[in-house]
């Protein structure tokens, strides 16, 4: 049976596109020098293997008009031609380019060959647009999925203290924006964990954060951003405090502990361990607020066995009051083992009540701690505690001797 006429026509069609692909090919590569700056501007090895996807988007579109059921392959296949790091100099949006500029060029060279040559061209062109979208996506999902594994090792990296000449340029590759002050945020994970809505609020308080997710515990690791965060009153940068009070609807229910804040992101360690040290101990506190700080639960934390708070309050409040005068040190000895009674107080150093006053006035502008509050009373206490124990006097102070 000979072979009909539109079968005829078709055959000659690819016999000439076979032909002339040679032709087409370079072409496109001078339509793209002089068309797309961004060519012109790129290293001759990557020029050539742009060269190859349009060589390849065009012997893969023959193939096809010769089987348009072979699209599924034949569309992705040519993409295959290029060096994997071709994706990372070259973006989607100059991918459609290239795409456009073979496409313009060969309905030029088809024209006057017939309207289904042209709506092959179009139709495959439609192909070839999606089959980039696709190859651009999962180039991005694995971004996103290394991203998320670099972050976690990162952010485990400063939990544990195990920080090496390496963390900086793994912090620099996820594209941390945060300079100077920082301070890690230790909560638990909700059971929708939103992490993007996450970011959106960390972006609209100007500040960067890296996000671990250890089980049940949540740690954000916060500093901030370039550009200073006004509060409503046209005052400096948020407070870290006030930061975590925006950041904690995008945490569980439970305590939500806030470190101290440090100097820079490779110091985050020591802000690290107070918050955690604090989440382990946080229920202790009958009403903690949430967020709470990592040193309002100093006592608690030390109380635990937690080195670092020991040596917090004996530094910060026993060590500058007994250096300032002993008066002090006594007078709030005093006025915490009575109960905090001014008159009880006067009567054991003998002295007037407002000379109590004045005393625990002047603690609290030295420490700045309040010793009148009953949360803070206990901070002193436990620091008076701790600072005689560690005193050389006790140190001396041999064991009795028994009786003979």
């Amino acid at each position: 049976m000979p072979p009909r006429p539109a079968q005829m026509d078709k055959d000659e069609t690819l016999a000439w596109l076979r032909r002339i692909s040679g032709d087409l090919a370079t072409a496109t590569i001078q339509r793209l020098e002089e068309s797309l700056p961004w060519y012109a501007e790129m290293p001759p090895a990557r020029r050539s293997a742009v060269g190859l996807v349009a060589q390849a988007g065009i012997t893969s579109f023959i193939q096809w008009y010769d089987d348009p059921g072979s699209t599924p392959w034949i569309a992705s296949d040519i993409f295959a031609a290029a060096p994997r790091e071709l994706l990372r100099s070259v973006s989607l949006q100059q991918t459609l380019q290239l795409i456009r500029a073979t496409v313009e060029v060969t309905e030029e060279r088809v024209a006057g060959k017939g309207e289904d040559l042209r709506e092959g061209i179009l139709l495959y062109s439609r192909e070839v647009a999606f089959a980039a979208a696709d190859v651009y996506a999962r180039a991005a999902e694995a971004r996103g999925l290394w991203d998320a594994r670099l972050e976690a090792l990162v952010v485990d990296s400063i939990l544990t203290g195990e920080t090496d000449e390496e963390l900086p340029s793994r912090i620099a590759a996820l594209g941390w924006h945060g300079h100077g002050e920082v301070a890690v945020l230790v909560g638990t994970t909700p059971a929708q964990f939103d992490v993007d809505q996450l970011r959106r609020t960390a972006r609209k308080l100007g500040v960067d954060v890296l996000i671990g997710v250890q089980g049940s515990r949540l740690v954000l690791v916060i500093g901030r951003a370039e550009e200073p965060v006004r509060t409503e009153e046209g005052g400096g940068e948020l407070a870290f405090v006030e930061i975590a009070k925006r950041l904690e609807p995008g945490f569980g229910a439970g305590h939500l502990v806030l470190g101290p804040v440090v100097p820079a992101l490779v110091d985050a360690g020591q802000s690290a361990r107070a918050a955690l040290a604090g989440f382990a101990v946080a229920r202790a506190w009958r009403h903690a607020p949430r967020p709470v700080e990592a040193d309002d639960l100093l006592p608690e934390r030390a109380l635990a066995g937690d080195p670092l708070a020991k040596q917090t309050l004996v530094e910060r409040i026993y060590r500058p009051l007994q250096a300032h005068s002993t008066d002090l040190v006594t007078t709030l000895w005093s006025y915490l083992d009575n109960g905090r009674s001014l008159e009880a107080t006067a009567r054991e150093l003998f002295v007037h009540p407002n000379t109590v006053r004045y005393r625990l006035k002047r603690v609290s502008e030295v420490i700045g701690w309040d010793a009148t509050g009953p949360r803070e009373a206990l901070i002193l206490q436990t620091s008076l505690v701790l600072g005689s124990i560690g005193t050389d006097a006790t140190r001396r102070r041999g064991t009795p001797r028994r009786a003979s």
